[in-house]
């Protein structure tokens, strides 16, 4: 699978994990039950490792024996319970919808069935895959093989960028930050194959190994394609490796502030004249007299540094570019080197799924609404909207409560903090409305095509919102979606129907248990709202100081002291937690714990004190169902990548991280002094 070097907006960003429609029908009802859970267990104690003590090692002692049991699969690079359900969505609950699909004649021409149906049949039909070899490819190739001038250069790769290939910037509409109920034309940097600048200059032996097999890996494929360039692999990795030199790093783009900068989109041409803007955005379709510029000394530096680039050298970027975009769809020879370098190399699988594995996901990932939806109706029943509601008003209704405890938050800012909490909406499920992928065009015999015409939608769905008002409405998951997220422009939490299942939600539970779980998720995803991106948003969603300079001092330095501690934790050799980057995250998790425990003993108030099962009393219970939800194994390729790249931690650390922080996990368990995971009340950070 290719490793994603799509564009980095800002504000997308800052969805935590992370168009105008029209509306086949304004609701849906759900028409069968969720999955049968009553044979799931709420905790599975042979997954319990009494060589290690909880006190010592939580992750390890209740997980121990299922990471020994669970071994990583050889197609993936990590396995736990977020990869677990996503399989048994996709690989038996899609697969049994699309069997059903593909099953049926006559199905009528761009409808989602059709689409969905055909789309799976045209991965799976490797005959004519191979038959066509990079034909599809043709008429892009001959426009970068046609490029004289800069200027020709700046309106292919505007060309290529509607479908998806990355070039140096990239364009596209999302609410204003300033405005949230307009969406506005943002710039953010791209075009880095390895997804962060840190690849590019880390200089330890790992790293080192990453580039030098990079560059093997291009001339590998340029070969296979017939390109007659020499040195592709070293003329791209020297050009990606400048432009990681003048971008801004993956933690300097969480500043919502510096990262937003209006201008006229004439401005453009003022700080980087030497690139044809107007042909750029024209050849999207993009008309727009403003701008959100993430950061004006890239485009400069980058206008500079593309004119004293050869032009035969941002010609080989640019087919370099195309070629890695599409080569999961073309023949065997391109999507096996592919996947050895982003797969192996990258993230440490052994072996591709198989061939039909692999056409429900990419049908997933093309088509994700239209089989969303029925996924949706066939195993999301409206009753679970109900209960899930239910949990969100009593995490808010703590929140609240907590904000009035704080000391270290002032009365004036706690009125701005309860506004914003009072805010919040929420979205459970599935969308309310549908949009129309009719015009979505699929052929069963053309397979590159498909994806084409795919993200052609997309693109022109993106452009068309410029200008207009935000939909509310509108998802950035898919139902089916093992995730959930935080918008802080909505001030929104979303909730796909994809994670309301064991382990993280499971209605024959004991209550301990879906606390640490779906309950601590929720407090999650509220808590973004006020983490060091969401909290510089209002209630309404807009970028604007709510806070007194006393108190963001306080919470400044509470999460700075939260950034050092984490910033310890070593996952590998060489290889520390960015807590700059994770920050948010951290926080959340930290947050989420905090409001699900609270929530859990609320609702035993006034109620008789619950019996011990298993052995476990429920505030052992609770931590339990916190440790199951984040149980995994990773290969150190991947975790490598991920402390560079994603700004979540490494599973391992989400379940102990924050644990010495709450006093509330040193009663369950009895901790006490010299144990490994109690810090001093001095050194405890409490946020929320």
């Amino acid at each position: 699978m290719k490793k994603s070097n799509a564009v980095k907006l800002p504000l997308l960003a800052a969805m935590v994990t992370f168009a105008a429609c029209n509306s086949n029908s304004s609701s849906h009802q759900g028409e069968t039950a969720q999955a049968d859970t009553t044979k799931v267990p709420a905790f599975n104690l042979a997954d319990i490792d009494t060589s290690y003590k909880s006190c010592d090692d939580f992750d390890n002692y209740v997980n121990g024996n299922w990471k020994k049991n669970n071994p990583i699969p050889s197609t993936e690079s990590r396995w736990g319970a977020f990869n677990i359900l996503d399989k048994e969505n996709k690989e038996v609950r899609l697969k049994g919808i699309i069997g059903d699909i593909t099953s049926k004649t006559d199905l009528k021409k761009g409808s989602e069935e059709q689409q969905i149906g055909d789309f799976y049949t045209s991965f799976l039909d490797t005959t004519t895959v191979e038959k066509r070899g990079i034909t599809p490819l043709q008429p892009y190739l001959d426009k970068i093989n046609g490029i004289k001038s800069l200027a020709d250069w700046a309106a292919v790769t505007g060309e290529l960028q509607k479908i998806g290939v990355s070039s140096f910037v990239g364009l596209g509409a999302d609410a204003d930050a300033k405005d949230s109920k307009m969406n506005v034309l943002y710039q953010g940097q791209g075009g880095l194959s390895l997804g962060e600048k840190s690849y590019y200059e880390r200089q330890d032996s790992a790293t080192k190994n990453v580039r030098s097999e990079f560059v093997s890996h291009i001339d590998k494929m340029f070969k296979l394609a017939g390109f007659t360039e020499a040195n592709a692999g070293k003329t791209v990795l020297d050009f990606e490796t400048k432009l990681a030199n003048i971008q801004l790093s993956n933690v300097e783009l969480r500043d919502p502030v510096k990262t937003y900068n209006r201008a006229a989109f004439a401005e453009l041409k003022t700080l980087a004249p030497e690139f044809d803007w107007d042909n750029f955005a024209g050849k999207q379709d993009i008309k727009a007299d403003t701008i959100i510029i993430q950061n004006k000394a890239y485009l400069t530096k980058a206008g500079s540094l593309l004119k004293a680039t050869p032009l035969e050298t941002l010609k080989t970027y640019s087919k370099w570019q195309l070629l890695t975009q599409f080569a999961t769809y073309l023949p065997a020879a391109f999507d096996n080197e592919n996947f050895h370098f982003f797969g192996t190399v990258m993230t440490g699988k052994k072996a591709q799924k198989t061939r039909p594995e692999r056409a429900i996901r990419i049908t997933d990932a093309k088509l994700g609404m239209p089989l969303g939806k029925l996924f949706a109706k066939k195993f999301f029943p409206e009753s679970s909207k109900q209960k899930v509601s239910e949990m969100i008003e009593n995490v808010r209704k703590v929140y609240g409560e907590r904000i009035d405890k704080l000391t270290w938050m002032g009365d004036s800012t706690k009125i701005m903090a309860h506004k914003k909490l009072a805010s919040f909406t929420y979205k459970i499920g599935y969308p309310d409305k549908w949009k129309d992928y009719s015009s979505i065009d699929i052929d069963k015999g053309k397979l590159l095509e498909n994806v084409v015409s795919a993200a052609l939608f997309e693109h022109n769905d993106n452009i068309k919102k410029i200008g207009k008002p935000v939909d509310k409405k509108e998802w950035g998951m898919t139902p089916q979606t093992v995730n959930a997220y935080y918008n802080p422009l909505n001030n929104e939490v979303v909730f796909p129907a994809g994670i309301l299942q064991p382990p993280f939600y499971n209605p024959n539970a004991d209550d301990a248990i879906n606390y640490g779980g779906i309950i601590a998720v929720i407090g999650h995803e509220f808590t973004h709202g006020f983490d060091d991106q969401g909290s510089q948003f209002d209630a309404d969603g807009n970028l604007k100081n709510w806070w007194t300079a006393a108190d963001r001092k306080n919470f400044d330095a509470l999460t700075k002291r939260y950034i050092n501690y984490f910033s310890g934790l070593e996952a590998l050799p060489g290889f520390k937690v960015n807590g700059a980057l994770t920050i948010g995250e951290n926080v959340a998790d930290l947050g989420g714990l905090t409001l699900a425990y609270h929530a859990l003993a609320k609702s035993l108030e006034g109620k008789a004190e619950p019996k011990p099962i298993d052995g476990f009393t429920w505030k052992q219970r609770f931590f339990l169902g916190w440790a199951q939800v984040w149980h995994g194994n990773i290969t150190d390729a991947a975790l490598r990548n991920q402390i560079q790249t994603d700004p979540h931690s490494p599973a391992r650390f989400r379940i102990n991280g924050p644990l010495p922080h709450l006093a509330e996990f040193q009663e369950a368990w009895g901790c006490a002094p010299g144990n490994k995971m109690v810090l001093p009340e001095a050194q405890r950070v409490v946020i929320w």
